[in-house]
């Protein structure tokens, strides 16, 4: 079903059909509880109060949101800025990467365009309960994290219920529990960055989450070259060399919020951080089709 602008899936092992159907709605209904409370769609949600009163007043919010955001800084300042929530200022015009776009914004466009994207500008009170942003012009979305984030709460929603095993897929970003039918751990495939349909490799897993950003969702060609839809928000320009990460956690919006700053960072430097960080794993395919795991990965072709 369609759900935050993305196809969601919902697996749950039960005896009874209209039992297992029951907790689904139950998911379901948890998934647009967040959508309405992080879209930009709807003028009255917690992102555009805040967005709108951006260099003018703190915003009293809920302690959700808060949370939420707080999380995402602590990413931001892991990925030193790779990963920024306060990407919504961007000028989308610059890359509509669609048929018709045939060349690249200059150098300096590209980085005017990003000048209001600082995460270090976002700032909470914890104490009133607000967010600022300090710059007019500024503007937050939860592109990023917010399947993860959605995945992650409709999974400890089944989980109070009752449900002991499952999968939440948000289009590709997914988390599971427990175990199939049968008794074995979920086999989860990694799509090929190629060919949409078709599976590069394959990991068994239980209790863990796997997301992936790839240049196959969203891409155009200038002068030979692919460029992906992932902008890096340091220079405004597409990046370039990898073809797809899929990031592995314990936690779906952890997942989920990694994929895209790791393929900004690049191959080494992205590796280098993963391979520090506990619970926490990446499989990187990048433009030649080479394929690259963090220590703890096992893949089965």
């Amino acid at each position: 079903m369609k759900l935050m602008g993305n196809h969601f899936e919902i697996t749950v092992v039960g005896d009874s059909e209209s039992w297992a159907n029951e907790k689904i709605a139950l998911a379901v209904n948890e998934i647009k509880r967040i959508e309405k409370l992080l879209t930009t769609f709807s003028e009255d949600s917690d992102t555009n109060l805040i967005n709108n009163n951006a260099g003018i007043i703190p915003v009293r919010v809920s302690e959700e949101i808060i949370l939420l955001i707080e999380r995402a800084l602590r990413i931001s300042s892991i990925t030193q800025g790779a990963f920024d929530i306060s990407y919504g200022s961007v000028d989308k015009s610059l890359w509509n990467f669609d048929t018709t776009m045939s060349t690249l914004p200059n150098v300096e466009q590209a980085k005017e365009s990003v000048k209001l994207i600082n995460y270090k500008n976002i700032l909470i009170d914890k104490i009133a309960g607000t967010v600022f942003l300090k710059e007019k012009g500024m503007r937050i979305g939860f592109g990023g994290i917010g399947k993860g984030y959605a995945a992650e709460k409709a999974k400890a929603l089944l989980q109070s219920e009752g449900v002991g095993s499952g999968v939440v897929n948000a289009s590709g970003d997914l988390t599971t529990w427990g175990s199939m039918p049968n008794g074995d751990k979920w086999t989860i495939g990694i799509v090929h960055p190629e060919m949409a349909n078709s599976v590069f490799s394959y990991m068994n897993v239980s209790d863990l989450s796997v997301a992936t950003s790839g240049n196959y969702e969203k891409y155009v060609i200038i002068d030979g070259k692919k460029y992906s839809h992932t902008i890096n928000p340091k220079t405004g320009l597409p990046v370039t060399g990898i073809k797809s990460v899929t990031i592995v956690s314990t936690n779906a919006e952890v997942a989920d919020a990694m994929a895209t700053p790791v393929m900004i960072m690049g191959i080494e430097a992205g590796m280098y951080m993963i391979n520090q960080i506990k619970d926490i794993e990446a499989i990187i395919i990048d433009e030649h089709n080479t394929l690259y795991a963090s220590k703890n990965i096992k893949l089965t072709k």
